[in-house]
């Protein structure tokens, strides 16, 4: 096993720290840029940055191009080679400005981490979300079992997922004094909560879907009543695990700490999705899905913004090119039925359509 060279390891913690303090990149981001790191260096057999080359971004390039997935066995996407590219181009670029590269590496060395005009078109074309519908996250719901306290924990928690939109590390983090259950709010407070950007905002429920504004308030009730919990605790704590009888670990039942990562709220979605003998969705298609709703609603442009900045948007326009995309098979519904839907608009609809235009072309400037 090659072993780690010492001076590109003092080299990439610079870097990475460049990235957190100087350009508030979050910690996903910085993990997939040291991961790219990583695995330029295994191409080069560890060699010091000092010694980087053109050569060498080509050489990776082709050797990208012929890498498999490690999980699916199939060539790695356009995308991912594309988002791994640049993330090389990014870092040897700030390279050759820090002192002690700057005679050592050109900066025009750095541009052949870059795929073709032909490439990156394909790398960064947009294709069709999976999305759940309302009756799928319905039946999702009804099936999901319920006999204990974790089982209970993991219903709320796909209820509050399709209830209020949040993100999968706002899920994690929520407290329960954030809910409000008379107001029909949930405080999504950056000081504790996981927002993303550190955005403190107001979600209100979207009740969207039968039963789960009582499923959440069920659950906030057991965790007051029964458990004992307040307003500082956890709205979704972890799994508490201990020793069973057969000498290994199983849970137990609820911890007073929360999830550190995401990937035990994915599970909980994977499970319930297979339990209903659905495809797995992840949490962040709830978000698509609601705003899916929306825009097949008559809302008006102040309803539209409403929708958007009660999933933290600050633009109209980001909620509709992040998550408004519609499907192919409603595009062409939407196609078809546009002459004859237009002939019934009334004055009022059809100035409201216009207004709407004119906000975003307005926030787009």
């Amino acid at each position: 096993m090659t072993k780690h060279n010492a001076q590109n390891e003092r080299v990439k913690r610079e870097y990475l720290l460049f990235l957190k303090e100087a350009k508030g990149r979050d910690e996903a981001t910085i993990d997939r840029v040291a991961k790219s790191l990583a695995r330029f260096e295994d191409s080069t057999g560890r060699k010091d940055f000092r010694k980087f080359h053109r050569e060498q971004a080509m050489a990776f390039k082709r050797r990208m191009a012929e890498a498999r997935n490690a999980r699916t066995g199939e060539n790695l996407s356009k995308a991912t080679v594309h988002s791994t590219l640049s993330d090389l181009k990014v870092f040897f670029e700030w390279l050759s400005r820090e002192p002690g590269f700057k005679q050592k590496i050109a900066w025009s060395d750095a541009d052949y981490f870059s795929l073709s005009e032909k490439e990156t078109a394909i790398a960064r074309a947009h294709r069709e979300k999976a999305v759940p519908s309302i009756e799928q996250v319905q039946r999702v719901l009804e099936t999901m079992p319920t006999a204990t306290a974790i089982e209970r924990r993991d219903r709320a928690l796909v209820a509050c997922a399709a209830l209020t939109a949040a993100r999968v590390n706002a899920l994690a983090s929520f407290r329960l004094g954030h809910v409000d259950l008379a107001g029909g709010w949930i405080e999504q407070d950056a000081r504790l909560v996981r927002t993303k950007f550190a955005k403190t905002f107001r979600t209100y429920f979207m009740p969207v879907i039968d039963g789960t504004q009582y499923i959440l308030a069920d659950w906030v009730r057991e965790l007051r009543e029964d458990h004992l919990r307040g307003p500082g605790d956890y709205l979704f704590p972890s799994t508490e695990m201990g020793i069973g009888e057969g000498g290994g670990f199983q849970p137990k039942g609820l911890s007073r700490t929360g999830w550190t990562t995401t990937n035990p709220i994915r599970d909980v979605f994977k499970r319930a999705f297979a339990g209903a003998d659905l495809p797995y969705f992840n949490p962040h298609t709830f978000r698509d899905m609601l705003v899916r709703h929306a825009m097949a609603m008559d809302l008006t442009p102040e309803q539209m913004k409403a929708w958007s900045q009660n999933l933290g948007h600050e633009k109209v326009l980001t909620t509709f090119t992040s998550y408004g995309q519609v499907s192919v098979h409603r595009q062409g519904e939407l196609i078809r039925t546009r002459t004859s839907t237009r002939k019934h608009q009334s004055d009022e609809q059809i100035a409201a359509l216009e207004t709407l235009l004119a906000t975003l072309r307005r926030q787009s400037d």
